[in-house]
């Protein structure tokens, strides 16, 4: 029942294909929205898919998630489920001119008292322009727009497209979901997948919440004769292990750096090692994290460990002399400094607060004893007078004044108690009681 749950076969090839020579995936197709697995809290009676169609009104939807969780299975049986005419058109292969027909075969029907579903798979390819072409069919209601997408809609489309048309996310298959599934293919085939308990595990997990890739897998499995269970190994040296979905540009690439950022800052060495291998396995450019990791080293650390920051430029020059995969270890290391060292914002914070005073002040001048005095016009004009030389004054400070005259001394770095920063909140608190002292004085 999962077919086209996992794929995005043609009106050629599901008329086409038969019963004895259809793909596995196309005999499950599912029949109805309660045979979609995965999808639970959509097509549920309490999920938004579940109410329109108990409703028996559908308005614009966009369902996005990732390849293979039943986009397009679930746009067809919606449609059927209200009695609306179905209409699948791909972004990848259409251009203006199908839009147009989609649009007035659309019309024609819906003068003869049939509504269209307009199914739009991969609807992020159209460019703007041709987004904003589905917007007048859609107020009028010509059409009932639903769009496939495996990428971020806040970005890949229209804000006056998004406001139509409610985002449905899907879930990545889970475990249960994926098991699901090869129990169907087994009741379908009529005997059981020739692996160990072990194997169908690994099987699984190689499918990284892909239907179509995993009923893939166990037609393969299905379609040789094989004397006896398969163990993990047997089954990985069998069947060529699924890469994981990354796209160096998309939604994955921002997703794991976020999860790599907050595992450091959680200060959880094993799930930043974690997610850092994931990045590197899945082909992320190692100088990009490198260059993630310098930024974490003086935004979430800073002077709480000075070294930090030495360790992450020391890793990138670690890796540019060594290249891959020697020089990954590197970056390892400098990840898994970064999360056992002690944490602060500190400095993050006081260059917003030290930037917002910045613009707030304007061209305030610095205060006459600072500036510089080189000639007699400026000596004369009192540039330098009242300069106290810190080196001269007793434990090296005078306490002078360096703010502008008629603004207030500024409160931007407040370094925590942890790490350096401790011992340099205790020589700033000793600063500014000696500053105290003198203007007391």
């Amino acid at each position: 029942m999962a077919g086209d749950l996992f794929g995005d076969e043609g009106p050629a090839a599901q008329q086409g294909a038969t019963a004895g020579t259809a793909p596995l995936a196309e005999r499950l197709r599912p029949r109805a929205l309660t045979d979609v697995v995965g999808q639970e809290h959509l097509t549920g009676a309490d999920g938004a898919i579940g109410r329109m169609v108990a409703a028996g009104q559908l308005s614009s939807i966009i369902l996005w998630g990732p390849p293979g969780t039943g986009k397009t299975t679930i746009a067809r049986l919606l449609a059927e489920a209200v009695g609306m005419r179905f209409a699948p058109l791909s972004a990848v292969f259409s251009g203006v001119a199908d839009l147009r027909q989609a649009f007035a075969d659309a019309e024609k029907m819906a003068a003869a008292g049939k509504q269209t579903l307009l199914f739009v798979d991969e609807i992020h390819r159209f460019n703007r322009a041709q987004q904003d072409g589905f917007l007048p069919y859609v107020e009028r209601g010509t059409v009932v727009l639903v769009g496939a997408t495996t990428e971020n809609p806040s970005f890949a489309l229209n804000a006056a497209l998004l406001s139509r048309a409610q985002v449905l996310v899907l879930n990545r298959l889970d475990d249960a979901a994926l098991e699901a599934l090869i129990d169907r293919a087994e009741g379908e085939v009529g005997r059981s997948l020739p692996v160990t308990a072990e194997a169908r595990a690994a099987l699984i997990a190689s499918a990284d919440g892909d239907g179509r890739f995993l009923l893939n897998q166990v037609e393969t499995l299905f379609s040789v004769a094989i004397d006896a269970p398969l163990d993990p190994a047997e089954l990985a040296a069998f069947l060529h292990r699924r890469m994981p979905v990354y796209d160096k540009g998309g939604d994955g690439h921002y997703n794991l750096i976020s999860a790599l950022h907050k595992a450091l800052r959680g200060s959880d060495p094993q799930a930043a090692l974690y997610w850092l291998a994931r990045m590197l396995v899945a082909g992320e450019e190692p100088l990009y994290v490198l260059r993630r990791l310098v930024r974490f080293a003086s935004e979430d650390i800073g002077l709480a460990d000075p070294q930090a920051l030495v360790q992450c430029l020391a890793a990138k020059d670690a890796y540019q002399f060594l290249g891959s995969p020697e020089g990954e270890l590197a970056i390892v290391q400098a990840c898994l400094y970064l999360a056992t060292a002690p944490k602060s914002n500190a400095g993050y914070a006081a260059q917003k607060a030290a930037w917002s005073a910045a613009r707030d002040t304007g061209s305030l001048a610095p205060p006459a004893n600072i500036l510089n005095a080189p000639t007699k016009l400026m000596k004369d004009l009192g540039y330098g007078a009242g300069y106290s030389y810190d080196h001269d004054a007793p434990d090296g400070f005078s306490g002078d004044n360096y703010w502008p005259d008629g603004m207030a001394p500024g409160d931007y770095y407040r370094p925590v108690d942890r790490g350096f920063e401790k011992r340099i909140a205790e020589r700033m608190a000793w600063w500014d009681e000696r500053r105290g002292q003198r203007s007391g004085g």
